[in-house]
């Protein structure tokens, strides 16, 4: 019997048996779930602009490297899921291989990111809506109904199964991607034959440091951190996806890949479609403004589709995922047991469900009604992939760690399991180390408070739920034979 199958797990007390729905998605729909978390249209053109300025316009180089630390962490992901797949994930992973209490702060960090980063797309939502229709977008009440029927209706279809959500996000994803890559193709088309109006492409779009040297690579890992983030959401569906073990992680893997060639495409196709000055001027809504400068206003309303179709995509996911990190960790009674139910007709942690949905709506409406907390939830949105970044580094850090006689075993797995992943982890670090050097003090508070207020939910999770969890021993993998 496996070591983390449903039976053994229960009889030693880790988990209660499993009851979400088994293998009700395959690799493909998984695949498609992890990159609608990263939100691949608005997140190009929340990057568009930025990306362009600060590699001055390198910005293939910087795409295709930052997919490279990228892939290898989800292959920590691949392997840690071969060893137990379940939809904790990386909050068991790193609580049973390292320490419970880093788990605990992990899976925390896993949660405030995925809250965050979803609030991030939705309240984008409303405003490229009625941009559409030509109405009024900083109108509170119109926001307010967008975004509260866009929630409510995807924490319906999210409580309801995850058959119908596969079946949702793939359908949303063919028409968004399609959007996206053909503008792409014909903002390329148009600055190749010279276009008026296009920035023209030069050899130095392929170098490292950009148009007459004034790009920074640096600068543009950290715009490139922000649009991967969210891959990692093929795995929190794990135990309702076929061959739990490997497909996920296979999943996971392939969204990396998928992701960058989209993000490479449309960065390099549409970056020089209108002049540099017009695009940094229209920085806010530059995949709009692109569109409209290459088919005019009705192609400009068609993108407005795709991003429309990438936030409600992301907020779909993100009430999913979200809902089964936190049953992954009720189960374990780190969080209150009762959001680690399932209910019994559509096989969903409906509960779970319902306190992230009800935690997003009320967040949503708290940034639009309450001008005053504008700022401390930009502040919030701006550290969000530093967030990811910590736990993507606990998980490469696990992987080594379980894995260590494997790495001491072959050439293969030292470099797979041992010099990558700790490359990875190191090159996220800088990363994060970087962005809170550069980062505004408030930004820094923010993330402080994030910690702190995880710090505090342990302590009480520790005194008052007493769970098993924070008393178990570190495990590595048995003898290689």
């Amino acid at each position: 019997m496996s070591v983390d199958s449903p039976a053994n797990l229960t009889r030693t007390g880790l988990v209660p048996e499993g009851r979400l729905e088994p293998n009700a998605i395959g690799v493909a729909q998984d695949t498609v779930i992890g990159m609608a978390t990263a939100a691949p249209a608005a997140s190009a053109g929340l990057i568009l602009a930025g990306l362009a300025l600060a590699t001055a316009y390198a910005s293939g180089p910087a795409l295709i490297l930052m997919a490279l630390p990228m892939i290898v962490i989800a292959n920590c992901y691949r392997r840690l899921n071969l060893w137990n797949a379940n939809c904790g994930a990386a909050f068991e992973w790193v609580g049973r291989v390292i320490n419970p209490y880093a788990g605990f702060l992990v899976g925390w960090l896993m949660i405030m990111a995925g809250i965050i980063g979803t609030i991030s797309t939705t309240v984008v939502l409303a405003p490229s809506v009625l941009a559409v229709f030509g109405s009024t977008t900083t109108a509170v009440a119109p926001n307010l109904a967008i975004d509260t029927a866009v929630i409510i209706g995807m924490l319906v279809i999210a409580i309801v199964g995850i058959r119908i959500t596969a079946r949702t996000q793939v359908g949303m994803a063919l028409i968004e991607y399609s959007i996206l890559i053909g503008f792409a193709i014909v903002g390329l088309i148009a600055v190749i034959n010279h276009r008026h109006g296009t920035f023209p492409i030069t050899k130095d779009w392929y170098s490292l440091s950009g148009i007459g040297g004034h790009g920074s690579l640096a600068a543009g890992f950290l715009v490139a951190l922000f649009a991967y983030t969210g891959w990692d959401g093929t795995i929190y569906v794990n135990e309702e996806v076929k061959h739990r073990r490997a497909n996920p992680g296979k999943a996971a893997m392939m969204a990396v890949a998928f992701l960058a060639v989209v993000y490479t495409v449309t960065q390099v196709g549409l970056q020089g479609a209108v002049p540099r000055a017009k695009l940094q001027a229209n920085s806010t809504d530059a995949l709009v403004y692109v569109a409209q400068a290459l088919g005019g206003a009705g192609w400009a309303k068609v993108m407005a589709l795709a991003l429309t179709l990438s936030v409600v995509a992301t907020t779909g996911v993100g009430i999913v995922l979200g809902a089964r990190v936190i049953y992954g960790m009720a189960n374990h009674r780190v969080l209150p047991p009762f959001l680690g139910n399932v209910n019994r007709r559509f096989a969903t942690p409906a509960a779970a469900s319902l306190v992230f949905g009800v935690v997003l709506l009320g967040l949503t409406w708290a940034y639009l009604l309450f001008t005053s907390l504008e700022n401390t939830f930009n502040d919030a949105i701006a550290i969000t992939a530093l967030l990811y970044a910590a736990f993507y580094i606990f998980t490469a850090l696990a992987a080594v760690i379980y894995y260590w006689r494997r790495i001491f075993s072959n050439v293969m797995d030292a470099v797979t399991l041992g010099v990558l992943p700790l490359g990875a982890a190191g090159f996220l670090g800088w990363i994060l180390v970087r962005s809170v050097q550069a980062a505004p003090a408030s930004q820094i508070w923010t993330m402080v408070a994030i910690i702190a207020v995880g710090i505090v939910l342990m302590l009480v999770a520790r005194v008052v739920l007493r769970p098993q969890f924070f008393h178990l021993r570190r495990e590595t993998e048995g003898p290689v034979r």
